[in-house]
């Protein structure tokens, strides 16, 4: 799946003369975490509720006013930047610039490892220097809850064919050490046994099998390779 697929195309944007103020109500009012900062068109950043966290008028500035400046010196304390951030009329002061921007191309995996490393919420879509659109992480979740169909009754599966599509999925995972591990299923019931090197392992199996039509239950009987029984 790719960017193109899930984003939004009706994209809510501010300039770098709209005020403070202004974007505070605008995050509210389209319940949106951040919105692009363009100029003429162009993408020059991004603007987002973390923007507007450390402002003087509710009392959250981050350089305590009663500490005295040479302590705020030595403490590395960056109090003119911090002045503007709390201080600042302007979105084109308090802005994040440049902004992280994807393309229409990029994988949905791209982007939600974007989401993770760097902290973001929604970043702009971009084709040639144009910002085209918006994916955030709901657009993920959205794109999840689409894809999942509802569940139909589990139809009655041989024992044979619950095991042989199993094995099918386990196979295919790095974390499966057939040499170790065995599969056994009986009336529905899905019997691990061997060893395993730890209790992620146990969960990834079991989530294998919970995956498979037809099974009714698993038990993991396999100990630590140490020697250790899980107790599962």
């Amino acid at each position: 799946m790719q960017v193109k697929d899930i984003m939004s195309t009706m994209v809510v944007s501010v300039a770098p003369g709209t005020t403070v103020l202004e974007v505070a109500a605008l995050l509210l009012r389209e319940r949106v975490s951040a919105v692009p900062v363009l100029d003429c068109g162009e993408l020059v950043g991004m603007v987002s509720e973390a923007d507007l966290m450390h402002r003087h008028e509710i009392g959250t500035t981050r350089v305590a006013a009663a500490r005295p400046w040479w302590v705020r010196l030595f403490a590395g304390e960056q109090s003119p930047a911090g002045y503007v951030e709390a201080h600042a009329a302007k979105v084109s002061d308090i802005m994040t610039s440049p902004a992280v921007s994807v393309s229409e191309e990029a994988a949905a995996v791209t982007v939600a490892e974007l989401f993770e490393a760097r902290g973001l919420r929604r970043v702009p879509v971009v084709r040639a220097g144009q910002v085209v659109g918006i994916v955030s992480r709901s657009d993920l979740v959205r794109a999840f809850a689409a894809s999942a169909r509802p569940q139909e009754p589990a139809r009655p599966t041989s024992d044979a064919a619950i095991r042989h599509a199993l094995l099918g999925e386990l196979e295919s995972q790095p974390w499966w050490r057939p040499n170790q591990s065995h599969v056994a299923v009986i009336d529905g019931v899905v019997h691990y046994h061997g060893l395993t090197e730890s209790a992620n392992e146990i969960d990834a199996a079991r989530v294998a099998a919970e995956n498979v039509p037809g099974v009714r239950r698993v038990e993991d009987h396999r100990v630590h390779a140490a020697g250790s029984q899980w107790g599962f």
